[in-house]
């Protein structure tokens, strides 16, 4: 790795913490970490294990870049939890008003203009597709991506899995697994980055975020990904361009 930043000790030492369980339980093969930004950017992945970001996240303090993965804003106002999410520099997601939410976005910016990578699950939680494969986003990676300009890059992984199924109580690590993480080339949204952000830009930028999480899992698994994209609120796969449909060129998000 040519960048050399200075990586806080408290994200260090829980990186140090999880490194020599996750090798006990898994070996790992990561690329293109080299190709990442020098300055903030924004990673976006698919979400298959509980384990998901301690895997992307030690990927992301090797590359010399500090993981600020977004939490519930009401986890910083637990005891002893709050200090330690607040210690390791993640930032609070708020929800509850308008104030709130332009508040995390000034935290997220603050990250980046100090090179840090913001850390998304797009999905919103652990995927629901039966095989696995990368489900339909919400939009809150495209609006983060589209207001503060900074590069979107995917990161697409396959076989932590193996060692943590989706919600499963207890791991399988043995025999020894083997995991896959992947660097995508930046998603290119500038086309959508001077436009106001109405639902249909922000779909638009989002089923751009689908389209690069669903190739980079194909890659991995030398499979071709079904037709259609798995729709958690409808519990079945629709059209990959159902999303972009919802809105209106002049709606409003």
């Amino acid at each position: 790795m040519t960048r050399r930043r200075r990586i806080p000790l408290g994200i260090r030492a829980t990186a140090n913490l999880f490194r020599p369980m996750m090798r006990l339980a898994i070996s790992k093969e990561w690329r293109g970490l080299e190709t990442l930004p020098d300055h903030g950017f924004i990673v976006v992945s698919n979400h298959v294990s509980e384990l998901d970001p301690i895997a992307v996240g030690l990927a992301v303090v090797k590359s010399g870049t500090i993981p600020h993965f977004l939490a519930k804003d009401s986890l910083f106002r637990i005891p002893v939890v709050g200090s330690a999410l607040s210690r390791l520099q993640q930032v609070p997601v708020a929800r509850s008003d308008r104030t709130a939410a332009k508040q995390s976005l000034q935290v997220a910016q603050s990250a980046l203009d100090r090179g840090g990578a913001i850390m998304i699950y797009p999905e919103g939680t652990l995927t629901r597709d039966p095989d696995l494969w990368p489900m339909r986003a919400k939009t809150g990676a495209a609006r983060l991506a589209l207001s503060t300009g900074v590069p979107l890059i995917p990161f697409t992984h396959w076989g932590v899995q193996d060692v943590l199924a989706p919600y499963a109580k207890f791991p399988t690590p043995w025999p020894r697994k083997k995991y896959v993480l992947q660097v995508g080339e930046p998603i290119d949204i500038s086309d959508l980055r001077n436009r106001p952000l109405t639902k249909t830009v922000l779909a638009e930028a989002t089923q751009r975020i689908e389209a690069a999480l669903t190739e980079g899992v194909a890659q991995l698994r030398g499979e071709q990904p079904p037709e259609h994209i798995w729709d958690r609120a409808l519990n079945q796969r629709v059209p990959r361009n159902q999303l972009r449909a919802r809105g209106g060129e002049d709606s409003t998000p």
